[in-house]
């Protein structure tokens, strides 16, 4: 399974050439949280089991759960850890979707199908939905995947994307640590401070348990703990952010019909679009050091993240007028 991704601002410049890239390749928030002062301890101790479980409450609240749960470096790590939780059989991948869930369970020996639909999960030993789903965004409701949970044997909830938009997602769903369900959650993306790493698994006390056996007793940086203790409880930075975000989301889908693309779906956070021709509107885009993503299954798709500053969304403008 090809491991492909956004971010990959090095080959662009190989390509292109220049310094003066705007990446939009990720749906990672380019107007992040600004970084309060740290303390100097969180650089000089190791983070103790007090300051981990403050974090872990402070997400607990941000999130809107008492379950059981694990703060790990980005969403990532956990995404690695889980196919490890059970011995290995047959999973099944809701896809189109973000590659690593399917990779992971590959590389520890799982049997892995992607399927198209959500009910064509049902009766796998393990299952994972990106909820939203990244590109697409497309979006399940608590019904929908509570039905699905029923029919699988463990269900990974991929909710990176959710922190917008946070009314359905199934992370209320795990009040008292239900088994049978996994709910990870990034901080890197909405907060847009990918650099910290730092992400959270949610589950029952078991399932738990044995992820922070495997991640090991410093799993984030005790600067990562700070900011994230900081961050998570700023309500209204967050408000801010998901009204700016709605807006600009908004502005781009209009941006992008002006020049003939048609949308294929989205969150908050990033953009994706019918080009046509998916390839060469990426290369119009990077002559202007605009970085996008495109995918090896859609000669036609290509994914935006939102501009950061009023002179990026000024560049972008410009290169979709020449289109």
């Amino acid at each position: 399974m090809m491991r492909d991704h956004g971010g990959n601002i090095d080959a662009a410049k190989a390509l292109y050439g220049g310094d003066d890239w705007i990446d939009l390749s990720t749906g990672i928030n380019r107007v992040p949280y600004p970084l309060p002062n740290l303390p100097a301890h969180v650089w000089t101790m190791l983070p103790t089991e007090a300051t981990k479980e403050a974090l872990m409450q402070v997400a607990r609240a941000a999130f809107g759960t008492t379950a059981h749960g694990i703060a790990t470096a980005g969403a990532q790590a956990a995404i690695q850890m889980v196919p490890r939780l059970r011995a290995p059989g047959h999973a099944k991948v809701l896809a189109p979707t973000y590659n690593e869930h399917g990779a992971a369970l590959l590389q520890a020996g799982w049997q892995v199908d992607e399927v198209p639909s959500l009910t064509a999960l049902a009766g796998a030993d393990l299952a994972v939905v990106v909820n939203p789903n990244n590109p697409t965004g497309q979006f399940y409701t608590q019904a929908e995947l509570t039905q699905i949970r029923a029919q699988v044997g463990l269900l990974i909830v991929d909710e990176s994307f959710a922190d917008p938009d946070p009314a359905q997602t199934m992370i209320g769903q795990l009040q008292g640590g239900a088994g049978g369900l996994i709910v990870l959650r990034s901080f890197g993306k909405f907060w847009g401070l990918a650099g910290a790493r730092l992400g959270f698994a949610f589950g029952d006390q078991d399932m738990v348990a044995r992820l922070r056996d495997m991640a090991g007793p410093w799993p984030v940086s005790g600067a990562a703990i700070e900011i994230g203790k900081i961050a998570l409880q700023d309500r209204a930075w967050r408000d801010h952010s998901v009204m700016r975000l709605s807006q600009e989301s908004a502005a781009m889908d209009r941006m992008a019909q002006a020049a003939g693309w048609q949308l294929v779906g989205g969150t908050a956070l990033f953009r994706t679009y019918d080009t046509g021709a998916a390839q060469a509107s990426q290369e119009h885009l990077a002559r202007a050091q605009i970085w996008s993503r495109i995918f090896p299954y859609s000669s036609r798709w290509l994914r935006l993240g939102l501009p950061g500053t009023q002179a990026e969304w000024k560049r972008l403008s410009h290169a979709l007028d020449t289109i």
